[in-house]
């Protein structure tokens, strides 16, 4: 089917979700400069409502038009409520399996989704065989026509910043022509294009997707249980002087001789971490953080820094077993990395991946507790989050 083929057959659709950006704020603030709430610290936001119902943001609608407001794209009116819908990442993916929703039609990439996680949770699982990656050497106009989604659950200031090819005008003619696009990136906070509008924490940006699919109860639900799984995360950390030094580094290859170095920081690829307050070994070393050198390190400069831990990146499609077997027992064979401490004493274990929504989150902190801390005990109620996601609540 052409282009103007399908865009005819989808107008009476599109006619229902309005776009509209917040007064006094640009769409994208990351490239325009300008922004309505200024940089990452600010920490609150005014609910919107839409002039056409008395619907506000933080209950969900009842056949009414309603508004959802986020940085950088401002507010984006729905006449009801989306169908389908594409994600940036794992993150947001894990927030809509969270909700109950369909899986997304697409991520950015399919292979950096790790939906294996959930095997640990009876009750819940995520089938994305048919699922697609945005990114394919480049990411096309012409995909987003052809995946034809409601809502695009994505940050455009990544789209527009991430490679070359796509503008302004592109971002817009998929927000009027297929669906509009309504994110902000979470995972990370080292994008200088991201400087000059908010931040959200990863429980700020679910609160935010569960007024997109007016899902506020399920929200609330996880944000509950949260609260609970905090304090019982709080009650395993150990004294501060008793946590191991860990480097986080993301491995090249199955026989990794070079490493990207990741410096624990703010952003939810790192939540797992900072609420287990690891303690970082290359904070104070002179090791650069990847996000900002680009650079990556030999196992010598790893051996100067000598951590305690190791936590791998890059290797989340492997199972424990295969890890083992392969990355971890070349370190194991190799000259300079037997030296290294925690290859020693066993201590070489993947990181996590760098998406991370309501449920992975669950599940990788509970994974991470065990390595660093030998925590036994659960840290959260499977049952309870699967009773959630099916709506039992």
């Amino acid at each position: 089917m052409r282009r103007d083929e399908r865009e005819t057959a989808t107008a009476s659709r599109r006619a229902y979700l309005k776009y509209g950006a917040v007064v006094g704020g640009g769409l994208l603030a990351g490239c325009t400069g300008s922004s309505s709430t200024g940089s990452e610290a600010s920490e609150t936001e005014t609910s919107s409502t839409t002039s056409t119902t008395d619907q506000t943001e933080s209950g969900d609608s009842e056949g009414g038009s309603y508004t959802v407001s986020m940085e950088p794209v401002g507010e984006v009116t729905f006449e009801e409520v989306p169908e389908t819908w594409v994600a940036n990442n794992g993150s947001w993916a894990d927030m809509g399996v969270a909700l109950g929703l369909e899986p997304p039609k697409a991520v950015w990439l399919t292979t950096r989704y790790h939906t294996q996680y959930y095997d640990e949770i009876d009750g819940v699982s995520v089938d994305k065989s048919d699922m697609v990656s945005l990114y394919q050497d480049g990411v096309s106009k012409e995909l987003f026509y052809e995946l034809d989604a409601d809502v695009h659950v994505m940050d455009p200031n990544f789209l527009l910043n991430r490679f070359e090819g796509w503008k302004q005008a592109d971002v817009d003619e998929i927000t009027e022509k297929v669906g509009p696009l309504f994110g902000n990136c979470i995972y990370a906070r080292h994008y200088p294009w991201h400087d000059d509008y908010r931040y959200y924490s990863l429980y700020e940006g679910f609160e935010k997707l569960a007024q997109v699919f007016q899902r506020t109860d399920r929200y609330e639900a996880f944000s509950t249980l949260h609260d609970e799984f905090q304090s019982n995360v709080e009650s395993v950390v150990p004294a501060e002087d008793e946590r191991p030094a860990v480097a986080v580094l993301w491995g090249v290859g199955e026989q990794p001789e070079e490493f990207y170095p990741y410096v624990v920081g703010d952003g939810t690829g790192f939540k797992h971490l900072t609420d287990l307050g690891v303690t970082d070994a290359l904070a104070n070393s002179d090791v650069k953080d990847f996000h900002g050198s680009r650079a990556a390190v030999d196992l010598e400069t790893v051996l100067e820094v000598d951590p305690e831990v190791l936590l791998l990146r890059g290797y989340e499609s492997k199972t424990r077993e295969e890890f083992r077997s392969t990355v971890v027992a070349s370190l194991e064979n190799h000259e300079t990395a037997s030296a290294l401490t925690a290859v020693e004493n066993g201590d070489v274990y993947r990181a996590g991946g760098l998406y991370q929504g309501p449920i992975t989150n669950l599940v990788l902190t509970q994974r991470t507790a065990k390595q660093l801390y030998d925590v036994e005990e659960p840290l959260y109620d499977g049952q309870r989050v699967a009773d959630i996601v099916a709506g039992e609540l």
